[in-house]
């Protein structure tokens, strides 16, 4: 979303001109590079974000280690990377805007979409920042558990097993010989409760 609003603010109001002129100059000092730059981060970041969050659904049903674990890994540094690129856009947009002279956009045309990327850039970097603690967090949680773990187990010498598995028959046997068989039905006073014995 904050990608959408830098990106989209840019390309609708990012470009003005001087009373005297025909060509549209970018609102960030005049500096075609500013905009290109942000439309260019808000655009790609925008195709990660869904690039992700399509992984994201399609992660359960990776059944290879090897493959969960790139995902991951990828996860953390493609978010640390654009956490990066959107720290870089929000220093060169704001000292382009800093740096505008009034004379160039007298109206102040677009001020406010001016104001609006810089603003969501700034957002942006800590969302993506936030995205890959969440990712670091996720990766400790597989290392910890099964998610990347390639060794197998015996059920059998598994200490936090709540029970002991089977041992021999005779303890089996043990156990049917001391279950004892209901109470007839007749032992119960049916009479004054007004219900009849059922036989099955």
């Amino acid at each position: 979303v904050f990608s959408i609003v830098v990106f989209g603010s840019i390309v609708n109001e990012g470009y003005v001109n001087r009373v005297d002129e025909l060509e549209e100059h970018c609102i960030f000092n005049r500096n075609h590079n500013a905009c290109n730059y942000g439309i260019t981060v808000g655009v790609l970041a925008f195709l990660s974000c869904l690039l992700y969050l399509a992984l994201d659904a399609y992660f359960p049903q990776i059944s290879s280690v090897k493959d969960r674990k790139k995902a991951v890994l990828s996860d953390i540094g493609v978010s640390a990377f654009w956490a990066f690129l959107w720290f870089v856009g929000f220093c060169f947009l704001t000292n382009q805007w800093q740096a505008s002279k009034p004379e160039d956009n007298p109206l102040n045309e677009g001020g406010d979409a001016a104001r609006a990327a810089i603003t969501f850039s700034f957002f942006s970097i800590f969302t993506w920042v936030g995205q890959a603690f969440l990712a670091y967090q996720r990766f400790q949680l597989g290392a910890d558990s099964a998610l990347f773990s390639q060794d197998y187990m015996d059920p059998s010498q598994d200490s936090s097993m709540p029970y002991a598995p089977y041992t021999n028959e005779e303890d089996a046997t043990d156990a049917v010989g001391t279950y004892q068989q209901p109470p007839p039905a007749d032992a119960f006073d049916t009479e004054t409760q007004g219900y009849q014995t059922q036989n099955y």
